[in-house]
């Protein structure tokens, strides 16, 4: 099983949460635990939308969290509802104008982009997340995601590019 023969189109790849292996297709950057029979195909949902976008966001950790620690505390306890109604918390105070993006991505962001004021740079598709990738080139430019919740924990993003 070592040198098995994968349809085209599919990598196998070693899970660093699980250390199970899993199968990408590498056209859409999904993922499945099956071995995969059929040739991956590229995403045909007739989508004309940008090859890159740039996006900050705000992420929210709970216990549940793919690594449930941060720059801002080594364990994260906090359950997957209380990170939503912090995510929940910090849009209310985005759209109301009572902070900006950057001054709460600076402050509460759970990821190391904090230092950029949640700024992400530029990335095209296949870099993030599915959840993640989908919300962000779901949005207009100056648009803000509603929650999104990935392995990494619940997230608001901001599309700026």
């Amino acid at each position: 099983m070592a040198n098995e023969e994968l349809p085209k189109g599919w990598e196998k790849r070693l899970s660093r949460s699980t250390g199970q292996h899993y199968y990408l297709n590498v056209y859409t950057k999904e993922s499945q635990w099956d071995v995969p029979i059929k040739p991956a195909q590229p995403n045909d949902n007739g989508d004309d939308g940008p090859e890159e976008v740039q996006c900050s966001h705000i992420l929210v950790k709970h216990a549940y969290s793919r690594r449930p620690s941060s720059w801002r505390e080594q364990t994260i306890t906090r359950s997957k509802e209380e990170a939503l109604d912090l995510i929940k918390t910090y849009r209310e105070q985005i759209v109301s104008g009572e902070a900006t993006f950057t001054e709460l991505a600076s402050q509460y962001s759970d990821c190391s982009s904090a230092k950029r004021g949640g700024d992400l740079g530029p990335f095209g598709r296949g870099t993030m997340q599915k959840p993640f990738e989908q919300a962000a080139f779901a949005l207009k430019v100056g648009e803000l995601s509603s929650p999104v919740d990935t392995d990494s924990g619940v997230h608001i993003i901001e599309r700026t590019a």
